[in-house]
């Protein structure tokens, strides 16, 4: 979603470091080599894709055998911490909350929503704080102006997605892989790729199985989340969990911490957490059902503890089971009302539910109870969904200047950047997005940002460039379509097929770790792959959930084929909140000039392409096609 800040909001202190945890670097993964998830050398685009879903369904199985031996390994636990933890009460707001193992949460959007990429549905958010120990006082907040009244019918919306994870067992949770693998990873693919198109499918399908599996492979679980699927990350209130290396840290110590105290509950909503955050900054699905037995131990440790519960939220929404993440929120509140993270996972929930009403008033109690950035980037987000762009534009502008922490500035100054670019400001989003890589210059949202508006704005080989190191790195659906795209654009389609495979490996990947990716299957389907599937894809969503993404997601299916009589009632419903995308006014434009309505399909194409004209290589170029063709 998106920020509102205030100036005067109260400032917190915050929250102590873990004392306690010892310093380190994670241990290395046991188990299997990355080298044996990809297939032979030579081998071609279906060999290579078929290696990397075996890896997703090992995965899948080691995972379930990680579930269940953690379950041993707490009830063992439990039996010896019978006799300590009899005798202890409950505490809602003191040392239990704020001590060693106090939940981390790094910067970049802990459960919160981030604007979709073009085609793509909507990503995590800024992570919610420290709890207070009290609560906060209240003060006027940009956020609690009246929202515009909802512009037409239809319930839409894409939400971001929230963290919290971890492993059960300590011998597993040390099983994190580290940039430095990933980063030998792709030396060697690119090596391989020197020596020719054949290796190089082959150091891709390596590259994909390191990036996205080898915590899976190591120690049995998998986990997922990226563009596409948006996972939440948490803020800068506990510095033993920040982004990047100093989040890698951070696992390391907590890792330390419960191999001394396997008893902590608040040590192991933390670890989840801190996984969940992985999941995301590292495209790295293999930390979900990581993250889902260190909250599961928490909560075994201590029921109902309202920082699991919230981290239960997180992790569902991270998933895209935005049902469960609601229930688990509402959990989390009535234990803890003031649970930054918990409030935030509820807005998340409500916007990718399509309940907007809700959403807006959520959101409203949000601000009154924790005012902040994860707050007002999601009042922001609320905004934007029912067409208040100058409004979601003047809420994220001083959230940004109210942010301190690294985390904070780079993941609002990205979100102005894409609220910039979609408006067809490319010089604005570039600004934003330089300024968000001065934070963090290793924050992928910013660096695919960036590499978007290049393209958009003409600097097509510049763009190819960037994209290329993006998805070396993490190779996500959302940079893996876009750099195809633009192969295409450019007629290279043998290279622009290898992008797609991947994404359709990764899709394969998620779903072995638990994540609901039938929306990003239908997006990438219906333009690049099979469209019975994009039908079939979009239809489950829907019945999910309806909201704006989904409901241009089935519309655009449908049209593809060849359905546009019943796509048009979805193409409305899409664009019925006010919402300006140019990718969604792109697809009623084409939707509507088939269907006959030639005048209105040239009205919003037209539209769509003053609006943003770069939205999308080859949708820009059809764009200019239909119209040419319609004079």
């Amino acid at each position: 979603m998106s920020p509102r800040t205030n100036d005067d909001t109260p400032k917190r202190a915050p929250a102590p470091a873990p004392a306690a945890l010892a310093e380190g670097p994670a241990e290395p993964p046991a188990g299997p080599t990355a080298g044996r998830a990809g297939p032979p050398p030579g081998a071609g685009a279906e060999d290579r894709v078929a290696a990397v879903r075996r890896v997703a369904a090992a995965s899948a199985t080691r995972a379930g055998r990680a579930d269940r031996g953690d379950a041993g390994t707490a009830r063992a636990e439990r039996a010896g911490a019978e006799a300590d933890d009899s005798g202890t009460p409950r505490q809602r707001h003191d040392a239990a909350h704020d001590g060693p193992g106090t939940a981390p949460e790094p910067p970049g959007g802990a459960g919160g929503p981030s604007r979709p990429a073009p085609g793509q549905p909507v990503a995590a958010s800024a992570p919610p704080r420290a709890e207070p120990a009290h609560p906060p006082t209240p003060s006027a907040s940009p956020a609690a102006q009246p929202l515009p009244p909802q512009t037409g019918s239809g319930s839409p919306g894409a939400a971001p997605e929230a963290g919290g994870s971890g492993q059960a067992t300590v011998a597993a949770a040390a099983g994190a892989v580290t940039d430095e693998d990933r980063g030998r990873a792709v030396r060697r693919a690119r090596e391989a790729g020197r020596r020719g198109r054949a290796l190089h499918m082959a150091g891709c399908a390596l590259l994909l199985a390191v990036a996205l599996t080898a915590g899976a492979v190591a120690v049995g679980a998998a986990r997922g989340g990226g563009d596409a699927v948006a996972a939440a990350a948490p803020a800068d209130g506990n510095p033993a969990v920040q982004a990047g290396a100093d989040l890698d840290a951070g696992v390391a110590s907590l890792q330390a911490h419960l191999r001394a105290q396997p008893r902590d509950h608040n040590g192991w909503a933390s670890l989840g957490l801190a996984y969940v955050e992985q999941a995301r900054t590292k495209a790295d699905p293999s930390r979900y059902p990581q993250a889902e037995q260190a909250l599961r131990r928490s909560l075994d440790l201590r029921p109902g503890n309202d920082a699991a519960l919230a981290g239960r939220a997180a992790l569902a929404a991270a998933r895209h089971d935005f049902t469960g993440a609601l229930a688990y929120a509402d959990r989390a509140l009535a234990e803890n009302p003031y649970s930054e993270r918990a409030l935030c996972s509820r807005i998340d929930a409500l916007v990718e539910l399509g309940r907007y009403d809700e959403a807006a008033r959520a959101a409203d109690t949000a601000d009154r109870r924790r005012p902040g950035v994860p707050v007002f980037t999601r009042y922001a987000y609320v905004r934007e969904l029912r067409g208040d762009v100058a409004g979601a534009r003047a809420i994220l502008e001083r959230a940004l200047d109210t942010a301190t922490g690294r985390g904070d500035i780079a993941y609002v100054a990205t979100q102005l950047g894409h609220l910039a670019r979609s408006q067809g400001d490319y010089a604005g989003a570039l600004h934003h997005y330089a300024r968000a890589l001065a934070a963090d210059d290793s924050y992928l949202p910013a660096l695919e940002g960036r590499a978007r508006a290049q393209a958009a704005s003409g600097d097509r080989a510049t763009a190819v460039r960037n994209l290329e190191r993006i998805v070396a790195r993490a190779p996500l659906p959302s940079p893996l379509i876009a750099l195809g795209e633009l192969y295409e654009e450019r007629g290279e389609r043998a290279k622009a097929r290898e992008q797609y495979a991947l994404v359709d490996a990764w899709t394969a990947l998620a779903r072995a770790n638990g994540v609901d990716a039938d929306l990003e299957t239908a997006l990438a389907a219906a333009d690049h792959g099979d469209t019975a599937a994009a039908l079939r894809a979009a239809r489950a969503e829907w019945k999910r959930r309806q909201t704006v993404h989904t409901a241009d997601a089935l519309a655009w299916a449908l049209h593809v084929d060849g359905r546009d009589a019943e796509a048009l009632a979805y193409a409305r419903r899409a664009t019925a909140t006010g919402y300006r995308n140019a990718l969604f006014l792109y697809h009623r434009g084409m939707i509507e000039r088939g269907a006959g309505h030639r005048a209105e399909g040239r009205a919003l194409l037209t539209e769509a392409l003053g609006l943003d004209p770069g939205f999308s290589p080859l949708g820009a170029r059809a764009a200019r096609t239909a119209l040419e063709e319609t004079r």
